[in-house]
């Protein structure tokens, strides 16, 4: 029962932070890259897939306040991030600061919860990205085969040359008075695009990291210049069509329908909840710290950087995106390429399209490199098979790793519809917010001795906000969500009984010191 709860000592994480070798990591990233790193996550998510389904389902035009909610809650969950991210530079995030502090059984939890944060946030994103795809082929006239451009079961319409999903275009049929049945009609079977668009991902990732971030570093650029270019366009079009506005964000807050969470206040905290996920970047910087060149400065303004410019953005998109298309008609998978297609401009609307698609690309990179980090610490600490921590011998990867994660997102991109994806990375996101919180708490008041290159300020204040703020967008989220949740967190817990918790090397290390 003891290594249950056996912690990692703190003095021997710092060890391995700073090991060398072949089978080490190589520390290749600068305050630049990290800071693209978490732009590089953040800005693509939130903007370019989630945005639309969640002010379309929960917050109307207050997906605004739904933002400011979760950047508020996210900003204390950074604050804690960063002194943990400096204090201890490993790979691993949440992960390695619960086995600091809480123990293995609940570093071997968090570590499989970030599974649903970093693979299933990869596979929302690819579902994203294959949706504006395909949308910015049929702008060229150019069809794919309507069964493979969907998930399974999902039901497709040809209309005005274009293969639509039936929810997405049913609402402006109706006001078109347009009989759907008398349309040609498609069933999906497989969101090919989605899923090589993580193969090609997976492909960059195993070649380097200084390659992948030099490559994240410039596609950030484009796709900022794409979002300010939206922005920019959006907002002259409200400025000569201001009725177009007033109509669409009346009312801001739009009544609840008797349900929790479908809109009204109740609607705004499960906005807020839903659109969480789209926040992981600053998480994903920290997953890096074993590559950064200095961590204990640069990982701080990683973090807190990327979360500042990308909430700021956010706010504005949605803003305008709900001025400019009435909310109902934004439950779509690139609700950006539709706003965009309203303000009319051609190029705008190419240009913005093709930001998206690379937005996208580096959320994948971001979140795929982190999932496969993550997995590569826990291997270093025998909770998975030894393959997971396996270093190629050029280019210095954990290319097994990222080659697996990848190849199990790809299907998941293939098959799952973006909105089952969307909530099971939000709940498994917040989550790891409370735990990373927890850790700052517990070890201010067991190692207060320990360098802290950056300390959270306001503490404890601020911690035990980012954990009752996290706690209560979790409760948002209706309880189907929380049950796969549950589900999924039962199926690592036998896999820690079956197989991690007999190779664990502290475990190991224990029996030996308790047999000498």
């Amino acid at each position: 029962m003891s290594q249950l709860f056996a912690v990692k000592p703190v003095d021997r994480l710092l060890a391995e932070a700073r090991e060398a070798g072949e089978g080490a990591l190589t520390r290749a990233l600068g305050p630049m890259n990290l800071v693209a790193l978490g732009i590089g996550a953040v800005i693509g998510a939130g903007i370019f897939v989630i945005t639309g389904s969640a002010a379309a389902q929960f917050a109307g035009p207050a997906i605004v306040i739904s933002f400011l909610l979760a950047g508020l809650g996210c900003a204390f969950a950074g604050l804690c991030y960063a002194e943990l991210a400096s204090m201890i530079p490993v790979a691993g995030s949440a992960y390695t600061y619960g086995y600091a502090t809480l123990g293995e059984i609940f570093a071997w939890i968090i570590g499989w919860d970030l599974v649903l944060e970093y693979a299933f946030s990869a596979a929302t994103v690819a579902s994203g990205w294959g949706a504006t795809m395909v949308s910015l082929l049929q702008d060229f006239g150019i069809n794919l085969p309507p069964q493979f451009i969907e998930t399974p079961g999902s039901l497709l319409v040809h209309y005005h040359g274009r293969w639509e999903p039936i929810s997405t275009l049913a609402p402006a049929l109706q006001a078109a008075g347009v009989n759907i049945d008398s349309l040609p009609h498609a069933t999906g079977l497989f969101n090919l695009p989605a899923c090589l668009a993580v193969i090609a991902v997976t492909a960059i990732l195993v070649v380097g990291i200084r390659q992948s971030a030099n490559f994240n570093v410039a596609v950030v650029f484009i796709k900022v210049g794409a979002v300010i270019v939206f922005i920019i366009i959006a907002a002259a079009y409200l400025w000569k069509n201001p009725q177009v506005a007033a109509t669409n964000w009346t009312p801001f807050i739009p009544p609840n329908k008797g349900h929790y969470g479908e809109f009204g206040w109740s609607g705004i905290s499960r906005g807020a909840a839903v659109i969480f996920f789209a926040y992981i970047g600053f998480d994903a910087v920290s997953t890096a710290a074993q590559e950064a060149k200095n961590p204990q400065r640069d990982m701080p303004i990683g973090i807190l950087g990327s979360l500042a410019v990308c909430t700021v953005l956010y706010i504005l998109v949605a803003a305008l995106l709900t001025g400019i298309v009435h909310y109902p008609q934004l439950n779509v998978a690139a609700p950006v390429a539709v706003g965009i297609d309203v303000a009319g401009v051609r190029w705008g609307s190419l240009l913005v399209k093709g930001g998206s698609l690379a937005g996208l690309s580096t959320v994948m990179l971001v979140t795929l490199m982190g999932q496969s980090r993550i997995f590569y610490t826990m291997s270093k600490d025998g909770l998975l098979p030894r393959w997971a921590s396996t270093v190629h011998p050029r280019f210095r990867t954990p290319w097994i790793s990222t080659i697996v994660v990848g190849v199990a997102v790809a299907v998941f991109a293939g098959l799952i519809p973006i909105s089952a994806l969307g909530q099971l990375v939000s709940i498994g996101t917040l989550f790891a917010f409370i735990i990373v919180c927890a850790a700052v708490l517990i070890l201010r008041s067991r190692r207060p001795d320990l360098p802290r290159a950056f300390r959270t300020p306001y503490s404890p204040m601020t911690p035990v906000l980012g954990i009752v703020i996290s706690l209560y967008l979790m409760l948002s989220l209706p309880l189907d969500t929380w049950m796969r949740l549950g589900a999924w967190l039962l199926i690592g817990v036998f896999i820690y009984f079956g197989y991690s918790r007999r190779h664990s090397r502290i475990g190991k290390e224990r029996e030996t010191r308790a047999s000498a």
